[in-house]
């Protein structure tokens, strides 16, 4: 069966990258400054950040920022190491979202990493990265649902 193209499949698509890898704990969906860090509590932590959706003739790009993160604790976790292994995350993210077939889903281009310390409330350190996720959009309007 073929997976439909849907902003919720591409949703899947991420969350499910996230509860595989081992090395993330949790695997959440929103605006990243409606993080809810008090619920959260176990890290490192994958966060996805909708953005837009761009639309031409052949494809639709879903863009997300995601968001890799740690807490830095003085006796246990320095920010080099944090930073070093939630960098190790999303280089293997990207690198299934280039390398794997996704029923349709893919991604494509270069990717600018940015790495982010002692953010939001438990100071948190990582690396964000913004990336599309694009499906072929060939304008089928045989199947609308419309009268």
């Amino acid at each position: 069966m073929i997976t439909p193209k849907t902003f919720n499949n591409a949703l899947k698509l991420l969350r499910d990258i996230g509860d595989s890898h081992m090395m993330i704990y949790t695997t959440s969906v929103g605006d990243i400054y409606e993080l809810d860090l008090e619920k959260h509590t176990e890290f490192p932590l994958f966060h996805i950040n909708p953005l837009n959706v761009d639309i031409n003739e052949t494809t639709m790009t879903m863009n997300f920022q995601l968001f890799i993160c740690d807490i830095v604790t003085e006796d246990t976790q320095t920010e080099e190491n944090v930073l070093s292994d939630t960098l190790q995350i999303v280089t293997d993210i990207l690198s299934l979202l280039r390398n794997q077939t996704y029923e349709g889903f893919f991604t494509e281009g270069n990717y600018s990493v940015e790495p982010f310390t002692e953010r939001f409330d438990n100071s948190l350190s990582g690396w964000v990265v913004n990336v599309p996720i694009i499906v072929d959009n060939d304008y089928q309007s045989c199947d609308l649902p419309i009268a």
